[in-house]
């Protein structure tokens, strides 16, 4: 889908601005602090806009997701099952095949530090990926 989902003239970057200030409770500071961690802890993610409005971060492929419901922030990582999560983020989609998401409820801390550390891995893995494929 990609760039197809999007208004004329709107970035993947804008419309994630506008969904962040339509969301006029705490879940849109949950997603606005969440997207500050991420571009913090990879400078050179790109931010796209899939499936009708649901923000997705990239590099080398996937990082996560961004995506918003009645009662939890929930950010999914594509190939979070392959990664390392020594402070126990992931707390939903455990038993999927791929994915881990980690649920954040209204009130709920972030831990900045250990989920900055789990992008980078997530960043490093997607690398990893795409360096062994252009061989």
């Amino acid at each position: 889908m990609g760039m197809g989902d999007l208004p004329e003239g709107h970035s993947p970057s804008r419309m994630i601005d506008e969904k962040i200030g339509a969301l006029d409770d705490w879940r849109g500071g949950m997603l606005s602090r969440l997207r500050a961690l991420i571009r913090d802890a990879d400078p050179e993610i790109v931010e796209e806009w899939k499936w009708r409005g649901v923000p997705v971060w990239s590099h080398d492929g996937m990082i996560c997701t961004g995506e918003t419901y009645r009662s939890v922030v929930k950010m999914t990582f594509a190939r979070g099952a392959a990664l390392d999560d020594p402070s126990g983020l992931f707390n939903a989609s455990l038993d999927g095949n791929t994915r881990r998401a980690i649920d954040f409820h209204e009130g709920d801390a972030i831990d900045a530090a250990a989920l900055k550390a789990l992008i980078r891995a997530a960043v490093m893995l997607n690398a990893s990926r795409t360096r062994k494929g252009s061989r």
